[in-house]
């Protein structure tokens, strides 16, 4: 017996958009099992996890900061994926966003302007857009594969990162750590609530959100990205350009993504340090898709995502369990939202083995 997936003749749009509830349902019975087999209570687990961390105003807005990045990369992400264009090195833009908008702060530390902080918001852009633009270029020279390339420079960055904060830009008032000099007051995030932990960045999440909502529904190229990714024959029928639209999908997709490296550094750290995301660029492909590839959808599947950081750190405190769980947590939500989309579109089908003739 062999089992086999039957194209189905429609997908179901009602499925199309519940998958993604199920798929929270299913990681949730799931944790609920995980907990159980680690000697946990599974509700309490659960409840420490999920609901605990939206309980006071700090976790709140903590929240809010960590939802920020996921949604503003995964917006980004969309226009790739919706162009039929693999972008899986998000990770990488935004640590060199975080980079190119930190040499401001870093190198010039001594020039302190209002203006600072606008000049390393378009330099993080800009880095992490002309990053984002060297698969978009390998694949239309070479043909190379965006989903290996894409990948691959994301330890680059990584590495590259890791060289300057252990050398030329390490602080040298740091007492060896590795890391830069702390930002000064006006290369700093400002924030949205006096002594609070919410930031600008949350504006800039939500203004994202609506411009590319914008771009989709009201616009040419939002059209075109659509074509193309759908039917890129009927694309060259039309006129539209495949490798302009490549690189279109990918430069915007590394400014969103460096702008968020830009806001990390400059809001919660203050510094660049060696690591300075917990997986924010991979994390939002769950985001993306979760979202159903929409830029509403990711507005709350971004804030989802935080809460399984939120609810891994309570989690770790409260219960002692490791850090991991979270990422645990994304990668069962990952496998349970393609499965359905799998199904959504496939059905299970059992067939018979055919038997070997004798020779």
């Amino acid at each position: 017996m062999q089992i086999v997936l039957q194209k189905r003749a429609g997908a179901s749009m009602a499925m199309t958009w519940l998958s993604p509830l199920l798929a929270i349902l299913l990681t949730l019975i799931t944790g609920a099992i995980m907990f159980s087999m680690l000697g946990f209570n599974p509700a309490k687990a659960l409840y420490v996890y999920f609901v605990a961390p939206l309980l006071d105003s700090w976790s709140l807005q903590e929240l809010v900061v960590k939802a920020s990045p996921l949604i503003l990369i995964g917006v980004g992400l969309t226009i790739c994926y919706r162009s039929n264009n693999w972008n899986i090195g998000a990770e990488g833009q935004f640590t060199v966003g975080a980079i190119t908008g930190a040499i401001l702060p870093v190198l010039f530390y001594q020039w302190e302007s209002p203006i600072v902080f606008p000049l390393m918001l378009a330099m993080g852009a800009v880095g992490g857009a002309l990053f984002g633009a060297i698969p978009a270029l390998l694949k239309n020279k070479f043909g190379a594969n965006e989903i290996l390339t894409s990948l691959m420079l994301t330890y680059v960055a990584l590495l590259l990162l890791d060289y300057l904060v252990r050398g030329p830009w390490k602080n040298p008032e740091g007492f060896n750590f590795p890391e830069s000099r702390l930002f000064h007051d006006f290369a700093i995030t400002p924030s949205l609530i006096e002594n609070g932990r919410m930031h600008i960045g949350a504006v800039f999440a939500v203004v994202a959100v609506i411009a590319v909502f914008i771009l989709f529904s009201r616009t040419l190229k939002g059209f075109e990205i659509r074509v193309l990714g759908a039917t890129p024959r009927a694309g060259n029928f039309a006129g539209f350009s495949k490798e302009r639209m490549i690189l279109f999908a990918f430069m915007t997709s590394g400014a969103l993504a460096g702008i968020a490296g830009i806001i990390e550094v400059a809001g919660p750290i203050g510094q660049l340090r060696p690591t300075i995301s917990p997986g924010y660029g991979f994390t939002a492909i769950i985001v993306a898709f979760l979202g159903r590839l929409n830029p509403i959808g990711i507005l709350f599947a971004g804030l989802l995502l935080a809460l399984s950081y939120l609810g891994g750190e309570a989690a770790q405190i409260d219960l002692g369990i490791s850090e991991k769980t979270s990422k645990a947590f994304q990668g069962i939500l990952l496998f349970y939202v393609l499965a359905c989309d799998t199904l959504i579109h496939y059905r299970i089908r059992f067939v018979p083995s055919k038997k070997k003739e004798a020779v």
